[in-house]
């Protein structure tokens, strides 16, 4: 698993754009989401402590306790979104077999859909009695729902993104974009977030995709508006926690890489969107760079 990110400085008069902050890394993960080595840069004396750390709850923990004086930073926010990044990557099985589910190299995952129910209620699109869900409880996954995409990148704004390179063969992506402007008082952002995987005929199709829009005052770090927009989803109950997300209307974002998990936990927030939104709190710190 490969991540980079880059911190993109356009300036107001029209001028080429700057790159001000970047970061990468490469990672070899277990069936299990297990961490089994790491290499990134910009190096950090306890990058290595990550090694045995296990994707989700317990790498975020793991990222706060070794690499706390990194948060706001481009590699503490790609290393923070491994955990939603890897659950999602064994997706793309479903798109090249159809008993994708029994070939899966996710242990963790075969375990969740043929022996509990673990997955019932983690979150709106898993709710008890949704599309997503057998009668018995365990998760249907051979039910969801995907949607062919083109290319992200626009013609007329070629550095918007990194370059992508061509994938073959099962593999998956998973694109992130901040954009944010002054603007009257307040922090204006333009996201957006997207899932998607190779198809066997050459082009690709994604399981998620969403846009948000937010007004954060600029004075006191406050969210003031949200619109959460469904483009992408896997299931139909999934559009239900947009609504939902604007119960973050009103908080600190600096503090959204934990509220946002005790405000919106379990069936009242969508993991993905969830991840969206404590990303927010990198914000404020990005808008200090601008003049």
């Amino acid at each position: 698993m490969t991540g980079r990110a880059r911190d993109l400085l356009t300036p107001a008069d029209g001028g080429d754009a700057s790159v001000i902050d970047k970061a990468n890394y490469c990672l070899l993960v277990s069936p299990a989401r297990q961490i089994m080595a790491i290499e990134a840069t910009p190096a950090h004396p306890r990058l290595a402590e990550m090694v045995g750390v296990r994707a989700g709850g317990a790498s975020r923990r793991a990222l706060n306790e070794k690499l706390s004086e990194m948060r706001g930073g481009p590699l503490f926010q790609i290393l923070d979104d491994y955990a939603g990044a890897s659950l999602v990557a064994e997706w793309i099985w479903s798109r090249w077999s159809n008993d994708w589910l029994a070939k899966s190299n996710n242990a963790t995952l075969r375990a969740n859909v043929d022996k509990t129910n673990r997955m019932l209620n983690i979150c709106t699109g898993f709710a008890e009695g949704s599309s997503s869900m057998h009668a018995d409880g365990t998760p249907n996954l051979h039910n969801q729902s995907s949607a062919r995409v083109g290319a992200l990148v626009h013609p007329d704004d070629e550095s918007g993104w990194h370059a992508m390179p061509h994938q073959q063969g099962p593999q998956t992506r998973r694109s992130r974009q901040i954009d944010l402007w002054r603007e009257a008082g307040m922090i204006k952002v333009d996201a957006s977030f997207q899932d998607s995987g190779s198809d066997p005929d050459g082009g690709r199709s994604a399981v998620h995709e969403y846009r948000l829009f937010a007004d954060i005052d600029a004075a006191t770090n406050r969210l003031v508006a949200l619109k959460a927009v469904p483009h992408i989803l896997p299931f139909r109950e999934c559009p239900g926690a947009v609504v939902k997300a604007t119960r973050m209307i009103g908080r600190d974002v600096t503090k959204f890489r934990e509220s946002v998990i005790e405000t919106l936990p379990s069936t009242h927030g969508c993991t993905h969107l969830n991840d969206m939104l404590r990303a927010l709190a990198d914000v404020p710190g990005l808008a200090h760079r601008l003049s």
